[in-house]
């Protein structure tokens, strides 16, 4: 069973109708317990780093997901929780990943902050994206991103690099929406739920 965390910061949503199209079977939870006995954890949101992190602290879950030893992944603002910091709202984050979460810097090429629709990821590498081709089209909506680091695991270029996936050890994380991603991003949720 795969568990989604819970902490009213979520797509919960979009992201339970994605696991039920691909036949997974999964509780929406903010019970350490649960959390600690799921197969997986997915860790989703929407919004703001500095509320998400004060509301997994109401809950006692920014103890409870960096002590977990199955598989765990991060979207979009869940991903930037499991790194050191994010500038959004100067959030201290769970720091998994060795990675600032900066904001999206203005290109001087008029690309537009949040970036928001489907870009292309390259550099691709590890088992969450075994099947996807490089410069494949996913779904964005963000203002902020985690800089390249060396848990990097894809990139994608929007006025200026940065790590559109992220992986160490057990966790791992998107910065786009695999669950708005079409077939690209069922492709990843089902390579994450394989046993």
């Amino acid at each position: 069973m795969t568990a989604i965390v819970d902490y009213d910061t979520g797509n919960l949503r979009s992201v339970a109708d994605a696991m039920r199209r691909i036949g997974a079977e999964f509780t929406i939870t903010a019970y350490p317990a649960l959390l600690r006995g799921a197969d997986r954890v997915l860790l989703p949101g929407v919004g703001e780093a500095s509320s998400a992190m004060s509301q997994l602290r109401e809950r006692g879950l920014d103890t409870v997901i960096p002590s977990l030893t199955q598989p765990v992944l991060g979207i979009c603002i869940g991903m930037q929780l499991l790194c050191l910091d994010s500038e959004e709202g100067d959030a201290r984050c769970l720091g998994i990943f060795p990675a600032h979460v900066r904001r999206l810097k203005p290109a001087e090429n008029g690309l537009k902050i949040p970036h928001v629709g489907w870009n292309t990821v390259g550099g691709l590498r590890g088992t969450l994206l075994e099947g996807i081709d490089e410069e494949t089209y996913v779904y964005y909506v963000h203002s902020y991103a985690a800089e390249v680091c060396e848990a990097t695991i894809a990139r994608t270029d929007y006025g200026g690099e940065f790590s559109a996936a992220l992986g160490r050890g057990n966790f791992f994380g998107t910065q786009f929406h695999p669950e708005k991603s079409g077939s690209a991003g069922e492709r990843i949720l089902r390579n994450f739920l394989k046993p």
